[in-house]
């Protein structure tokens, strides 16, 4: 079944570029022009992801992430003129899952798309428990769900993986690049920024439903699950 992306650019060179390299590689294809209609295509139950400029007028892709976001966990890949650290760390941080500057290879946007989509889409191993356990926090890995003392914690498809790949080795300290490898699935040019903006994500999300210690930073090497209402 072929996925469905939303592409949301005001240049019309930019929509021409992304609708044909998607649609070469099978994916169906829906544009929105600006912001707000954006907003009124949008439907979680239609689009598998959405690639999203960051700078259009009157509402920019910031602001359609945030809007986005109150209702739906749906992928959402930034497009952006600017190179900014900022902007990547706030695009990141108010919930989108990756980050491509223009001008851009529209390949190596499609291989970004495709790495979201995987990890989205996981198929569970079936030698491997898919569900996990640590103090009150829950981690069901095949309805990709979270939650702290019954309490469901709604994380995009990128903090769930990080969160998921730490609570099945409590104790253990992930460097940033064993986090890389086991939650972005071979993704590319991710920055080291990135990880600690999805971690502050999920300490975020985390600490709203009463787990102050979701994340255990150990300085120097990298981090570890925390005790999330565990005993020790």
């Amino acid at each position: 079944m072929a996925y469905s992306i939303l592409v949301v650019d005001d240049d019309p060179h930019i929509r021409d570029v992304v609708r044909f390299a998607f649609e070469k590689s099978g994916m169906n294809i829906s544009i929105a022009t600006d912001g707000r209609e954006a907003l009124r295509q949008f439907d979680r139950n239609l689009h598998d992801l959405i690639v999203l400029d960051v700078g259009m007028p009157e509402m920019d892709g910031l602001e359609v992430c945030r809007q986005i976001r109150k209702a739906a966990e749906t992928p959402i890949l930034f497009l952006s003129a600017r190179d900014e650290e900022i902007d990547r760390i706030l695009g990141l941080e108010i919930g989108g899952d990756d980050y491509v500057t223009k001008p851009f290879s529209p390949r190596e946007l499609v291989a970004r798309v495709n790495a979201i989509l995987r990890r989205t889409r996981t198929t569970p191993q079936p030698a491997e428990s898919n569900t996990f356990k640590h103090g009150e926090l829950a981690i069901d890995a095949d309805s990709r769900t979270a939650s702290f003392a019954n309490k469901p914690v709604a994380l995009t498809a990128l903090e769930f993986s990080i969160l998921r790949t730490l609570v099945a080795r409590p104790g253990f300290v992930f460097t940033r690049e064993l986090i890389l490898d086991a939650a972005y699935a071979g993704n590319i040019h991710v920055a080291d920024r990135t990880i600690d903006s999805h971690i502050r994500n999920i300490r975020a999300k985390m600490a709203a439903a009463g787990c102050e210690s979701a994340i255990e930073t150990v300085h120097g090497v990298g981090f570890r699950l925390g005790r999330c209402g565990a005993s020790h």
